[in-house]
């Protein structure tokens, strides 16, 4: 694979699935990792992923977790 992009196309065609705003998912990872902790960026975007595969809006899901990342105790909260 030559880029992120390329990776993304394989995988969702492996596993069958609708195409992904990366950058969505991408912004939440770093919330989270900045806001809570590096370990849990890759559950919670696998967390969004299963609630968007179970009908929930994709972007009020991700504001939601970006806005509960940012909110969390004793995290390294990003501004903005």
């Amino acid at each position: 694979m030559s880029t992120l992009e390329d990776w993304i196309v394989m995988v969702r065609e492996t596993l069958h699935v609708d195409p992904v705003d990366t950058g969505l998912v991408l912004d939440v990872a770093r919330d989270v990792a900045h806001g809570v902790a590096r370990p849990a960026a890759p559950l919670t975007t696998y967390l969004l992923g299963l609630a968007v595969g179970q009908g929930a809006d994709a972007r009020q899901a991700a504001a939601a977790v970006t806005a509960l990342a940012k909110s969390w105790p004793g995290g390294e909260a990003t501004p903005g």
